[in-house]
């Protein structure tokens, strides 16, 4: 008699799991991120930081951690490197003394200008196994489970 297993006692490949497919599609992302965007020496969190305070014109670091989805500690850390390269400029609010208020500084407007087509190859690169409508969908369902997630 064959004993019949329950979806939790069955093997699960690697390949069918959205968890290690999420990881890997991010560690391909990451990579050609890094190879398209070497020159610029911007890692993808400096660039996304970059991109909100531009957005943003300014912003202190609690805001600009949530605009990344990041803890404030590495925030803060990302923003004190791209501090040191002059690319962003840090001041103290003059109502609470712990609290940073972030811009970019125009080398930092420069180089985000300089690094979006390279940035945005990365991105192409990342989704060019698919059809022009497979990635709208595979954008818009990734989007939904972000929102979902809260």
């Amino acid at each position: 008699m064959a004993v019949t297993k329950t979806p939790a006692e069955r093997p699960w490949p690697l390949a069918q799991r959205p968890g290690f497919l999420i990881r890997r599609l991010h560690q391909i992302h990451v990579a050609l991120f890094t190879r398209n965007c070497a020159e610029f020496g911007i890692t993808p969190l400096q660039y996304s930081l970059l991109g909100a305070l531009a957005r943003r014109g300014e912003a202190d670091q609690t805001t600009l951690a949530e605009d990344v989805a990041l803890d404030r500690t590495t925030t803060a850390g990302a923003i004190r490197r791209l501090e040191t390269r002059g690319l962003v400029r840090r001041t103290v609010f003059a109502d609470d003394r712990r609290a940073r208020l972030c811009a970019c500084t125009e080398p930092g407007l420069e180089l985000l200008a300089a690094i979006e087509p390279s940035a945005r190859a990365a991105h192409d690169e990342t989704l060019a196994g698919l059809s022009a409508a497979e990635q709208k969908v595979l954008v818009a369902l990734m989007r939904r489970l972000v929102a979902a997630a809260g």
